[in-house]
């Protein structure tokens, strides 16, 4: 059972991560730009008087702050072996302030914005798309289920620009950008507590809206298979009650399928997680991302990537796993 069953799934779980990190390394390197050069080109056009010498000695130290120092294979070996050390060198914009740090400091406000809108848009979308199936010439049902289908194709920083259009600028309900007002104390208190969810609540709207339709159109799918299977023709024959019936047969049978398509959509919301925080200014890993980007900090952006591709990977790995133990059709062989 182990060998058959775990064993596959990890070894694709290191397969995946090696690919995705060679990715991190390979395609950097492919791009016309040069990292050095480009902050070699910063620091005279600020109007800096450097020698030669000195150019020369600043572009060893940058060539070893973004590890570019030898050939292609030199500088994947030590890629690795920085990686394996959790060595990510330092930030360049924020120098010298390891990259490491600066993610530790953003990555748990992605992290709350992602759970938070994930579970709650995959709570909603499944029970409705239950209530849907159950009973689908209500109005409810029906009004359900245009808004989900009218609203699944939207983007996610149209969304987000439409709420904050309305809820901070027109009507200032909620603040416009940030995490928490200035002069607040990081920490477990009230105060910082209420700016949290003030702060955060038009961003996981925002992401909440649009995957409410998708987790609905799945539940509704699949439970449209399983209101004609025999053992609900059964149960409603023998009399049960409606709400047993959807609660035991049908909602129970089709999450199952939904559990799946969790842990698979975590890669897509991240991306639009890292959209939605650029839009209001959120201190998390899209913001960090985009400032990266646009100042062109080689060492940020790769760090911002792996640890990406680490999360998603362990998190679709960790659904597989347990899923056996979710669905009884499935047996760890």
């Amino acid at each position: 059972m182990f060998k058959k069953f775990f064993i596959p799934r990890m070894i694709q779980y290191f397969i995946v991560l090696f690919i995705g990190m060679t990715l991190v390394f390979v395609i950097p390197r492919l791009l016309p730009s040069d990292p050095v050069a480009t902050q070699l080109q910063r620091m005279t056009a600020q109007g800096q008087y450097l020698d030669p010498a000195a150019i020369e000695e600043i572009r060893e130290t940058l060539q070893e702050l973004y590890g570019l120092e030898g050939g292609m294979l030199q500088q994947y070996f030590s890629y690795w072996g920085r990686l394996f050390t959790g060595d990510l060198g330092p930030s360049f914009t924020q120098f010298p302030t390891p990259v490491i740090a600066l993610i530790r400091m953003s990555l748990p406000w992605t992290v709350g914005l992602l759970l938070a809108s994930l579970s709650l848009s995959w709570i909603i979308g499944t029970i409705l798309g239950g209530i849907k199936v159950s009973f689908p010439n209500s109005m409810f049902s029906k009004t359900t289920e245009l808004l989900a289908m009218g609203m699944r194709p939207i983007p996610y920083y149209i969304m987000a620009l439409v709420l904050l259009i309305l809820f901070a600028f027109i009507f200032p309900v909620f603040p416009m950008a940030g995490g928490y007002s200035v002069g607040s104390k990081v920490g477990f208190n009230a105060r910082f507590i209420k700016d949290l969810f003030s702060y955060s609540f038009l961003p996981i709207l925002s992401m909440v809206v649009l995957e409410i339709g998708g987790w609905f159109l799945q539940m509704r799918n699949v439970a449209s298979n399983l209101i004609e299977e025999d053992y609900v023709v059964y149960a409603e024959a023998s009399g049960l009650p409606k709400s047993k019936i959807v609660s035991l047969y049908i909602m129970r049978n089709a999450i199952a399928p939904q559990i799946t398509g969790f842990g698979l959509n975590l890669g897509f919301i991240f991306g639009g997680a890292l959209i939605t925080e650029m839009v209001f200014s959120y201190p998390g890993m899209g913001t960090l991302l985009y400032s990266a980007i646009l100042a062109g900090d080689y060492n940020l952006i790769m760090g911002i990537n792996i640890f990406s591709i680490v999360g998603v990977s362990t998190a679709m790995l960790i659904i597989d796993l347990v899923y056996p133990l979710l669905d009884p059709r499935v047996r760890y062989q």
